[in-house]
């Protein structure tokens, strides 16, 4: 099982996880961070990740080949999960969330993250994949008040497509 859905299963009621984008390789992650805020719009934020995921090296080809074959991967994406299609790809086309995921960046940047995946704890960078006993350790510190921070504890993920 991967870290992340052991982190929500372990913790659900007990942590507010946040996720922030921080698209490392270049325009075609971009546009696949944007498109993720788009599927947000419309309440479908996690199911859209998973689908991209799911179909990263499918992504990544259509990448190499350009980003008009990534967009219309990424379009077909949201059909498949049952999207307002023409509300979703008016989103991606007009590069509604080009300046919240360049934001997002820049942020990353400047909290010193210099890859993906990154999570913080409380402000804590824990970097790179990690076995959920690194983050049970860190987050069971923040819930028992081991660590100055809030009651429940913030899970915030990067992600870099």
């Amino acid at each position: 099982m991967q870290t992340l859905p052991q982190i929500k299963q372990a913790y659900e009621g007990k942590i507010r996880f946040v996720f922030r984008n921080f698209p490392v390789h270049g325009a075609t992650a971009v546009k696949m961070a944007e498109a993720t805020q788009c599927a947000d719009d419309q309440e479908k934020f996690w199911e859209y990740h998973d689908k991209l995921w799911e179909n990263f090296q499918a992504s990544s080809l259509q990448a190499q080949t350009g980003v008009d074959a990534l967009v219309s991967a990424l379009k077909g994406y949201a059909s498949d999960l049952g999207l307002d299609t023409a509300t979703f790809n008016d989103c991606l086309d007009t590069g509604k969330h080009t300046a919240e995921v360049q934001k997002d960046s820049q942020d990353a940047r400047s909290y010193g993250v210099t890859g993906t995946p990154a999570f913080f704890i409380n402000g804590r960078l824990v970097s790179g994949a990690q076995p959920f006993s690194a983050f049970q350790q860190a987050i069971d510190a923040a819930l028992t008040g081991g660590e100055s921070g809030a009651a429940i504890p913030t899970v915030s993920s990067g992600s870099g497509g």
